[in-house]
């Protein structure tokens, strides 16, 4: 939605206040339509050297259904727009699990997007929200979802696919060619500190979290009267803890126990050894190196493994 000349006044003042790396990712998150090449060249121009485009779907009743103003057509090309622009490092969105997508038209999905050849791909199963047509669509039977089986199917193909293009299955719903990890996202999982602006950003400082109010005209008043409306968590030992696993598990990375113990105590790990080694038993999770990391089994189940790891 911003003009290149809004971006650059950001990204301007962000290099006026912070020490830059020359080689520094800079990712803008754009939908296909707005991706013409004039406007390529001038967010080139205003610094962004990676872009993240939400296709979703390669298939228009999809995208229709989805209420996303491109068309496949569009999505195809905007990426093509990109590296004719300059612009190669690229991520593009898919999603699974919508509803009426068989287990052909995913395969479809992932073999348009690998013959785009990114070095980036994010893909997420659907989750319905409340207060969204998908929920209102669903509670009145208009739309049927995938049952679990399926969807189930789709996560599988999705991983032996990725892997058959020499992608890295780096995080739960996360691939990349070698060294092509986004080095922003890979903060969140690395526990690493980060600043949000904005209306409803989120900022983490290591001790505590911060919200900014979600709503934009009292955000605006609060930056004008340098009252800014923020909420702030402080995080204890066991949120830390708990963290540490929920978002590292889901990584190629995995747990590492001597950071655990490390960080929160011999108790803690031998509670925490005593939790993994059930699923160890049963193959979801398996020991790489030093580090304890989900098996392709155990990824199917990792935000419950998680919650039985957490304190």
């Amino acid at each position: 939605m911003l003009t290149p000349a809004e971006l650059n006044k950001i990204l301007s003042k962000i290099k006026e206040r912070f020490d830059i790396f020359p080689d520094a990712e800079i990712t803008l998150e754009a939908n296909p339509d707005d991706l013409i090449i004039e406007k390529i060249n001038e967010l080139t121009e205003a610094g962004i050297n990676r872009l993240s485009i939400g296709i979703q779907s390669f298939f228009d009743e999809d995208l229709e259904r989805m209420n996303r103003s491109h068309t496949a057509k569009q999505a195809i090309q905007a990426v093509e727009n990109a590296k004719i622009g300059g612009i190669h490092n690229i991520s593009i969105d898919l999603i699974y699990g919508l509803p009426n997508l068989t287990i052909e038209k995913w395969a479809a999905n992932l073999e348009q997007a690998f013959k785009l050849d990114v070095p980036h791909l994010s893909a997420y199963c659907l989750t319905i929200e409340e207060k969204t047509a998908f929920n209102t669509f669903l509670q009145k039977g208009q739309i049927t979802l995938p049952k679990e089986p399926e969807t189930i199917a789709q996560f599988e193909l999705l991983m032996s696919e990725a892997a058959k293009h020499n992608f890295i299955h780096y995080e739960i719903s996360n691939f990349c060619k070698e060294g092509q990890q986004s080095k922003h996202n890979s903060n969140y999982w690395s526990n690493e500190h980060y600043i949000g602006i904005g209306p409803s950003a989120h900022s983490y400082n290591g001790v505590s979290r911060q919200f900014n109010v979600k709503n934009n005209s009292i955000y605006i008043k609060g930056i004008t009267t340098g009252t800014p409306n923020v909420e702030m968590e402080l995080l204890t030992k066991e949120n830390k803890f708990n963290e540490y696993i929920m978002t590292r598990l889901r990584t190629i990375w995995g747990i590492s126990p001597s950071f655990i113990s490390q960080g929160f105590g011999e108790d803690v790990l031998n509670s925490f050894l005593s939790g993994a080694e059930p699923y160890v038993s049963s193959g979801h999770l398996q020991w790489q190196q030093d580090s304890l990391i989900l098996t392709q089994k155990g990824k199917l189940l990792a935000d419950k493994i998680a919650s039985d790891l957490f304190v």
